[in-house]
C-alpha cells in the first residue's frame, strides 16, 4: 500500500526527496487484523492537525520511535473485519482516530474505536471531525460547560480547532467573539454567524472587544479558547470576567504563555489544560460520547466542516506548508482516490 513515512526529524514542508524527513512508500505492508475485534479500513481521507506537523519537527509532547507513519483522524470504508466484530460490516462508512498511522491507504483499529458515519454526511469531511471538533467539544462542553448567553472568545478562530470552537459555541447558544488575521478569514467568520470578529491585521484585540462589549452592554469574556498562546493570551486575559474559564489548547504562536497565579486567585479563574489525545487512555468514554454527539450534529446540519485545502499523499509537503503558513481556513486534508476533485478553495 501507499504510505507516508517519517524517517527522521525535520521540516515536512520541504520538497519530498531522499534528504527530506518524509517519504512516500508505495509498497508498505498492508496491516493485518491483529485481534478478533479488529477492523481494517480503506482510508478515504485523513486530516492534518498542527500536532502532526509538530511531531515530525520533533517538537510534540509525544515522540514516537523512527520510522513512523504520521496521522490521527481519518475516514474510510470497512474492508475487513475480525470474526468477533458485531457492530460493523464490510462496506460501512466509518471514521475514527489513531495515535499514529492514518497517512496510509489502510488502517487497522479496534471495533470499539470506530464510528459509523451517518447517511448524507460527506465521507471526506467526516475524516476531519474527530480531533479538531472533538478537542473543541470536550473543551467547551465537558470542561468549561459553556452555556447559553455566556461570552466565548476564540483565538486563532479561522484554523481547524478555532473554527470548530466557533461553531460549537454557536450551537451552545454563546455570544461568540472570533480573533483572526486578514480580511478573507474575517469575512468567512462573519458568514458563520460570529457575533464579533477581531482582525489582528487592522486592530488590537482589547480595544476591538471592549467596543463590542460597550455596544452590547456586556461585562466580559466567560470562556477563553486559546490554541495560540504568546502575547495574545496575555492581552486576552484583560478581557476576562470574574470566574472565567481559560482553555489551554495549544501554542501555535510558538510561545507558551504565563498565567499569573495571583490574578487567577483574585479573579477566581479556572484554567483547563486540554490534551485531547490523553482522554483515549484516561477517559475513553468521554471521547466516545463526544464524537457520537458531533456526528449527530453533523447529520442534523448544526455544524459544518470546511475544508480549504485537499492534497494527495505525494503532495504531503504542500499540505504541511498550508498548516505552517496559516493559509487554511478550516481543515487541510489528504484524500485518496478523488483528491483531484477537491483542490484548494483559497
Amino acid at each position: 500500500m501507499e504510505a507516508l513515512l517519517c524517517r527522521k526529524i525535520g521540516d515536512p514542508t520541504v520538497q519530498i526527496s531522499e534528504a527530506s524527513p518524509i517519504s512516500i512508500s508505495v509498497s508498505h505492508p498492508i496491516p493485518e487484523l491483529n485481534s478478533p475485534t479488529a477492523i481494517r479500513v480503506k482510508v478515504k481521507a485523513t486530516s492534518l492537525n498542527y500536532a502532526n506537523y509538530l511531531q515530525i519537527l520533533g517538537k510534540y509532547q509525544e515522540k514516537p520511535p523512527l520510522p513512523f507513519i504520521p496521522g490521527s483522524d481519518y475516514s474510510g470504508v470497512v474492508e475487513a473485519v475480525g470474526n468477533k466484530v458485531s457492530k460493523f460490516k464490510i462496506g460501512d462508512r466509518v471514521c475514527s482516530f489513531v495515535g499514529l498511522g492514518s497517512f496510509a491507504e489502510f488502517v487497522v483499529a479496534e471495533e470499539k474505536e470506530m464510528f459509523l458515519v451517518p447517511d448524507g454526511c460527506d465521507l471526506v469531511a467526516a475524516g476531519a471531525l474527530p480531533v479538531a471538533f472533538g478537542t473543541s467539544h470536550v473543551a467547551l462542553v465537558h470542561r468549561a460547560h459553556l452555556s447559553t448567553g455566556q461570552v466565548l472568545l476564540v483565538l486563532g478562530a479561522a484554523g481547524g480547532v478555532g473554527l470548530s470552537a466557533v461553531q460549537i459555541g454557536k450551537v451552545c447558544g454563546a455570544v461568540v467573539i472570533a480573533v483572526a488575521r486578514g480580511s478573507e478569514k474575517v469575512q468567512f467568520l462573519k458568514s458563520m454567524g460570529v457575533d464579533h470578529v477581531v482582525d489582528l491585521s487592522k486592530e488590537g484585540v482589547i480595544e476591538s472587544v471592549k467596543e463590542f462589549f460597550k455596544a452590547r452592554k456586556l461585562k466580559g469574556v466567560d470562556v477563553l479558547y486559546d490554541p495560540v498562546g504568546g502575547k495574545l493570551t496575555k492581552e486576552s486575559m484583560k478581557l476576562l470576567n470574574w470566574g472565567a474559564n481559560i482553555l489551554i489548547i495549544g501554542f501555535a504562536s510558538g510561545e507558551v504563555p504565563v498565567i499569573p497565579a495571583n490574578i487567577a486567585l483574585v479573579k477566581n479563574w479556572t484554567i483547563h489544560g486540554l490534551y485531547w489525545g490523553s482522554y483515549k487512555i484516561n477517559q475513553p468514554g468521554v471521547l466516545e460520547d463526544s464524537v457520537k454527539e458531533l456526528l449527530s450534529w453533523l447529520a442534523r446540519g448544526l455544524i459544518t466542516i470546511h475544508i480549504s485545502h485537499t492534497y494527495s499523499l505525494p503532495e504531503a509537503n504542500l499540505a504541511f506548508s498550508a498548516i505552517k503558513e496559516r493559509k487554511a481556513i478550516g481543515k487541510v486534508m489528504i484524500a485518496f482516490d478523488d483528491h483531484k476533485t477537491v483542490r484548494s478553495k483559497l
